[in-house]
């Protein structure tokens, strides 16, 4: 039994393909780890869902921003943008049965030594804590009431946490620091406009932050395709770019094995969340 930690699929199913295929993965003994944004910007969004659905437990995946993205625009929630491509999603006959399974992944997972999340985790926050913040944001995803967590996901602030924080300003932090963050402060100030590789002043990316308490563990990520693969003893940062004519990348957690597929062709001119 194999372990494979996947970055950013994006709709680009037919690499993921190649990628299974160069793996010799096996649906039967090895399990995938998928750090979210199954969906958009690449061709193939729907066939991706289907698949990644069909595996059952054999892969896990948590939540990127990309995927409550459609979550949110299904429900009314969220405007189309001019670089959606899920289009084929939201046409499907099946959407409701695959936009249902993606409402109720998890937004973070932690097995042994190994924690994965879509962007990052706040300095303050060891795993137990995040986990622990994490099931808050899925109970209400999940939930009854998951229309009105819809309806106030979006925006930056509140743009730091806060113990005493709590409703939707409480579950945006969580949210926007798990599936959107790349800079913070060593205070745990987000920043939100900056995707280069170049820091603002006063800010880190956030897996350099001082101080941070989850650094014990070994974090999976994916979520900055603009900076790029970053293979480090605490850190597995895996978009690297496929759908901006990158690759599409997995390790194997077991050894750490690299392997990489080229994408067939960039979708954009330029790179974006």
């Amino acid at each position: 039994m194999a372990n494979y930690a996947i970055g950013d699929v994006q709709g680009c199913f037919q690499e993921l393909r190649s990628l299974l295929a160069r793996l010799n993965f096996d649906s039967r003994r090895d399990r995938l780890w998928l750090v979210g944004d199954l969906v958009n910007r690449g061709p193939e969004s729907a066939a991706t869902l289907r698949f990644v659905r069909s595996l059952g437990a054999r892969a896990v995946t948590v939540l990127g921003n990309h995927d409550l993205h459609l979550i949110a625009q299904v429900h009314g929630y969220a405007k189309q943008r001019k670089d959606d491509t899920f289009g084929d999603v939201l046409e499907a006959s099946d959407r409701e049965e695959l936009v249902e399974w993606l409402r109720r992944l998890p937004l973070m997972h932690a097995e042994g030594d190994w924690v994965m999340v879509h962007a990052g985790l706040l300095p303050s926050w060891g795993v137990e804590k995040a986990l622990s913040l994490a099931r808050e944001v899925e109970d209400a995803l999940r939930g009854n009431h998951y229309l009105d967590f819809l309806a106030g996901l979006y925006g930056g602030k509140p743009d730091r946490w806060d113990d005493a924080l709590r409703g939707m300003d409480r579950l945006r932090v969580i949210v926007n620091a798990m599936t959107r963050m790349r800079y913070c402060t060593a205070e745990g100030v987000m920043e939100f406009h900056n995707d280069g590789e170049a820091a603002p002043s006063g800010f880190f990316p956030w897996f350099d932050a001082p101080g941070r308490a989850s650094a014990p563990a070994v974090l999976i990520c994916g979520h900055w395709s603009a900076r790029g693969l970053c293979l480090r003893p605490d850190l597995l940062a895996l978009d690297s770019g496929c759908v901006w004519g990158g690759h599409l990348s997995a390790v194997r957690l077991e050894d750490r094995e690299l392997f990489q597929v080229p994408c067939r062709e960039s979708r954009f001119p330029e790179r974006g969340a």
